[in-house]
């Protein structure tokens, strides 16, 4: 078993280049999916955590999808990213939410990209089928957040997800060893070859 860590290009090339099975992951392109019926308070203070809280952190948030019905979910997340700071860019429908300049034009490129620092991509998607495709396109299976306040559709979304981690109402952050009780993390699985997210020294042992 290889455990790699270290840069994005550094694991891509140790996956590629060995026969042996390897634990960890490459990037942290994480989303957070605004629902329909997304309380735009929540919404705001979950967006905030997951990018600004620690830009630079694999489990930080680089995307932003919200549904075309979570127009002023949107709008309340966007207005306080700016108020820290955030650089946003966005799909036409994002760029019209706030006032002129305020969101820039996406490119095809951003939805690639692990910005870590505070910038964040933005999209408007017409339904939760739309997000799902988009995440499993563009996701690295590292963690995946939704915000909702309907339980069913918080529940189809964790079961529809390809991630390491998924979260209902919580920032992306919370994908940590430390959190999860596990101490200091050795790895994030994002592959099925052991249990995925957070790895810590005492699950890698057998006794």
């Amino acid at each position: 078993l290889v455990i790699a860590r270290g840069s994005a290009a550094l694991v891509h090339h140790v996956q590629t280049n060995t026969k042996i099975p390897v634990l960890g992951h490459a990037e942290g392109l994480c989303h957070v999916y605004l629902h329909a019926d997304a309380d735009p308070q929540q919404a705001a203070a979950i967006i905030v955590d997951a990018k600004c809280s620690y830009p630079s952190a694999c489990n930080a948030a680089e995307t932003l999808l919200w549904h075309e019905n979570a127009e002023a979910a949107a709008r309340a997340a966007l207005q306080a990213l700016r108020e820290r700071g955030v650089v946003l860019r966005g799909d036409e429908a994002s760029v019209a939410l706030l006032t002129t300049g305020e969101v820039a034009p996406a490119s095809d490129a951003d939805w690639d990209t692990e910005y870590g620092e505070l910038i964040l991509s933005v999209r408007r998607v017409a339904d939760m089928d739309q997000a799902l495709a988009h995440i499993e396109r563009h996701g690295s299976r590292h963690t995946e957040a939704i915000v909702c306040t309907d339980p069913t559709a918080g529940e189809r979304f964790l079961q529809a997800v390809d991630a390491a981690c998924v979260f209902i109402n919580a920032s992306t952050r919370f994908a940590d060893g430390y959190r999860f009780g596990l101490g200091a993390e050795v790895g994030i699985a994002t592959g099925k070859l052991h249990a995925r997210g957070p790895v810590g020294v005492e699950g890698l042992l057998s006794y």
